[in-house]
């Protein structure tokens, strides 16, 4: 069930970085962060996005081969474990994230939004380590 949500994710929100709102949207997280800023120095803000999107739907379709390729699927695991360490430092280099004068309490929208890939994270985690179990399932069958 976790190799589907995790793919259904990656599709998802891949084929909204193509969108304008979801573009410009992303520019605060995108453009606070030295790891993936440079994006926009070389390809501009709807490149930038893009990129991110051609990367997340072959995230997602990698990961979805695992009944076909585990290998496969253990590549889209760790590509999607990169995307989320990717934007769960963006917690810490996102103006907004947390609530001014409090102690680790999350904005509702910007904070919110990123922790959430804690959870996407340990799944893509997951992932890997099922595909891995599969190929060595595989060869000794």
């Amino acid at each position: 069930m976790l190799t589907a949500t995790s793919a259904v994710i990656f599709l998802w929100f891949g084929s909204l970085k193509f969108l304008g709102f979801e573009q410009e949207g992303l520019k605060p997280i995108i453009s606070n962060n030295p790891l993936i800023s440079w994006l926009y120095a070389v390809f501009g803000v709807a490149g930038g996005a893009e990129f991110l999107g051609v990367w997340e739907l072959t995230t997602g379709l990698l990961i979805a081969s695992r009944l076909i390729n585990p290998r496969l699927s253990a590549v889209g695991g760790v590509m999607g474990t990169w995307a989320y360490f990717l934007t769960i430092t963006c917690l810490i280099t996102t103006p907004g994230a947390f609530q001014p004068g409090y102690v680790l309490a999350l904005t509702p929208t910007v904070g919110a939004f990123l922790i959430k890939d804690i959870v996407l994270f340990s799944a893509c985690l997951w992932v890997v380590g099922a595909s891995l179990q599969e190929i060595r399932a595989r060869v000794v069958a």
